[in-house]
């Protein structure tokens, strides 16, 4: 079902030419909806999911909300495959490692998607790259109206849209920004950071969400509560903080270039050499170098690599990525030496 060309092409989301793209990598927005007159899906038996699958992909099909859209039952995906579409921000870890029927619709350079059957009945997700709240959510919104005329939502006058968790009940909305710290981490003011987010209701986590870990220095700035505020207010809060950490991270960056530019230098170039000599690298540690060499890409500090092609080795080193791309070996030192070798002629061009 999935083939070696599908995991060679990054999603536009990865495009270096948005707003922001020094800091902020990618705008991703999600609504959570459930279907009006239907158990929620941990409540389904086998035989109703595959009914409700099957009609959702019907339903979604037949409204053209996401165009030209590629339907993957998740079920029939190895485990690799599934997890190739985790690192690619195109399903959940939960819909992953969830059973039964359950799928993922999304468009050819995935912009757009909808997971089916997740925790709700249907996830709709649009990410774009950099900064692009506005468009990524005028976007989105158009998909949800067309949706809920094609399979009508269970909403509550009371409580807005109804979900399976609280959490998100209300609007259903969820925004994160992903965003590249290296200079904050380094003066040790990410703490800082989380905390201003923290204050104003905001969270800040790891490169796949929810109690994930922040490679390669990439934050997801995200709201937690979706009930009683509007969708633009939930965005404008998002945005003005987003704003924040973007000055703040540009800040910090001028302020080594002033002070400890030899310092500054000194970590680029290192990771350079690393990244164009190693024979075995973790992706980790992959990540980590990665992640100087990006720092000195835009401070003008290094120019031997575009940030096209920073942005698909921070994809494309994942494991699932390898494992399909170079057929990397389960074996932690076999892929280790698969991905160095991988880096290096990447880098060469």
């Amino acid at each position: 079902m999935m083939d070696d060309a599908f995991a060679a092409r990054a999603g536009e989301w990865l495009a270096p030419g948005g707003p922001a793209n020094d800091i902020v990598v990618s705008t991703r927005i999600r609504l959570a909806r459930n279907l009006r007159g239907h158990k929620m899906p941990w409540r389904l038996a086998e035989s109703e999911r595959d009914a409700l699958a099957h009609h959702l992909r019907e339903r979604l099909s037949s409204t053209h909300a996401v165009p030209e859209a590629t339907y993957w039952n998740i079920a029939q995906l190895s485990e690799v495959e599934r997890l190739l579409l985790v690192e690619r921000h195109l399903i959940s870890r939960e819909l992953a490692a969830g059973k039964g029927h359950r799928g993922v619709l999304f468009s050819p350079r995935e912009s757009l998607s909808v997971m089916t059957l997740e925790e709700d009945h249907l996830r709709l997700q649009s990410i774009r790259c950099g900064l692009q709240l506005d468009v990524a959510w005028r976007e989105l919104a158009q998909v949800d109206n067309e949706v809920e005329r094609a399979v009508p939502y269970a909403v509550s006058s009371r409580f807005g849209y109804l979900t399976a968790c609280p959490t998100n009940v209300g609007t259903g909305l969820r925004v994160s920004v992903m965003t590249h710290l290296p200079t904050l981490v380094q003066t040790r003011q990410i703490k800082k950071v989380k905390q201003a987010t923290s204050k104003v209701g905001l969270v800040l986590r790891g490169l796949y969400g929810e109690g994930t870990k922040a490679y390669g220095d990439f934050y997801q700035i995200s709201n937690q509560v979706t009930f009683g505020r509007s969708e633009e207010e939930i965005l404008q809060q998002v945005q003005d903080m987003v704003g924040k950490i973007i000055d703040w991270e540009r800040g910090v960056r001028s302020l080594l270039l002033e002070r400890d530019r030899i310092g500054l230098e000194d970590r680029i170039w290192r990771a350079w050499g690393t990244l164009k000599m190693a024979r075995r690298i973790s992706s980790e540690d992959a990540m980590e170098q990665l992640s100087s060499v990006r720092l000195g890409v835009n401070t003008k500090v290094l120019g031997e690599v575009s940030l096209q092609t920073l942005n698909e080795l921070f994809l494309f080193i994942q494991p699932a990525h390898l494992q399909i791309l170079r057929q990397a070996p389960d074996e932690a030192a076999h892929r280790d030496a698969v991905r160095a070798r991988f880096i290096r002629e990447h880098l060469a061009g």
